[in-house]
């Protein structure tokens, strides 16, 4: 796990640092990095005890930042995952009971369960324009407050997602990724349109994996005004190393592999069978290792024509974790170019 990624998702600094070099000599991921987040949480509360407000909430969220890379220790959907993923639940809705602007859970009814989601307001507490972000096989809802942050200082809401195969709905509701798929992530735009606050000039955000996810809901639904894809594989293939292999199978829910081959199939993206109408930004670190060459994320940009663009930066990581705050602000000022001229309030 690159300490690039630690801190975009979410961890300080130093408890990164802290989290590589422990495990590094020995000890176990998921205790070293459990016991991170409980200081920070215990942190938050005398932070906030103290009559120091701000300094509760950032100790807070780095404390959500070491529960959520506690859990991904487990590929596999165990009872400890579980609970390890519980407390990064419980971790993230006290950071929303001490944020300004608002942060509130969301619940959208799906099959026999439900997805959820994390809404941030801008400071006026209502907007014209919403970004709907998401993640892939492994990152997921409130990994994305760094770029949430970046969305409401502009005035952009920004919902924080878990779709199915994801998080919550996964791990709860055994709500798995399958040929329809893209419906379960839709029901996040239906959210946005039932929620009067919101306008309907809407964007989505797929990170990783998830940027197929994005890819196809903005090729299928013209609600989304909007679409930004990082770091994701246009046609999509099993991976042979195990590691890898078992987040598919977790995220898809079997170990089969006709079953797993079947899905990723109906997944495939081209620009001739699904055309994009809005705009479409595609971010690509030239060292991503596992997006190694631009022309696997390209059809994306394709889809769009003229309205399709591809941002490569040369060094990045995956998702471009090294560019964190960089990314953030462009996709931000992005967004609020592409959804301004079609904003309208409820």
């Amino acid at each position: 796990m690159p300490y690039t990624r630690l801190v975009d998702c979410g961890m300080n600094s130093a408890d990164a640092r802290a989290l590589l070099a422990e495990t590094a000599a020995g000890q176990s991921w998921t205790h070293v990095a459990s016991a991170l987040a409980d200081r920070q949480a215990t942190s938050a509360e005398d932070a906030l005890e103290r009559g120091h407000g701000r300094t509760a909430v950032q100790s807070a969220r780095w404390a959500t930042g070491a529960a959520l890379f506690a859990q991904m220790a487990e590929n596999d959907d165990t009872d400890d995952k579980r609970e390890l993923y519980d407390r990064y639940v419980g971790l993230v809705a006290r950071v929303a009971e001490l944020s300004e602007p608002v942060l509130e859970r969301v619940e959208v009814p799906y099959r026999d369960g439900c997805l959820v989601g994390w809404l941030q307001l801008p400071a006026a507490q209502r907007a014209s324009a919403t970004v709907i972000i998401w993640g892939g096989l492994s990152g997921w809802g409130a990994a994305y407050l760094n770029a949430a942050d970046a969305l409401t200082a502009r005035g952009v809401a920004c919902l924080l997602a878990e779709g199915p195969g994801q998080g919550e709905p996964r791990l709860r509701d055994r709500l798995y990724i399958d040929g329809d798929v893209t419906d379960g992530f839709g029901r996040f735009l239906d959210a946005v349109n039932d929620d009067p606050r919101l306008g309907d000039a809407i964007g989505v955000q797929g990170n990783s994996f998830g940027g197929l996810f994005a890819a196809h809901l903005a090729a299928r639904d013209s609600r989304v005004r909007a679409c930004v894809i990082n770091g994701a594989p246009a046609v999509p293939s099993l991976p042979k190393f195990k590691t890898a292999r078992a987040q598919f199978t977790a995220a898809i829910g079997t170990d089969d592999d006709n079953r797993l081959t079947e899905v990723l199939d109906t997944l495939r993206f081209t620009p001739a069978d699904h055309p994009i109408a809005c705009p479409v930004l595609v971010l690509h670190g030239g060292a991503d290792a596992l997006i190694p060459d631009a022309a696997i994320q390209e059809p994306f940009a394709e889809a769009a024509g003229a309205r399709g663009q591809l941002r490569v930066w040369p060094d990045g990581e995956h998702t471009l974790y090294n560019h964190a705050a960089e990314r953030d602000a462009l996709v931000a000022d992005w967004f609020c170019d592409n959804l301004a001229s079609s904003a309208t309030d409820h």
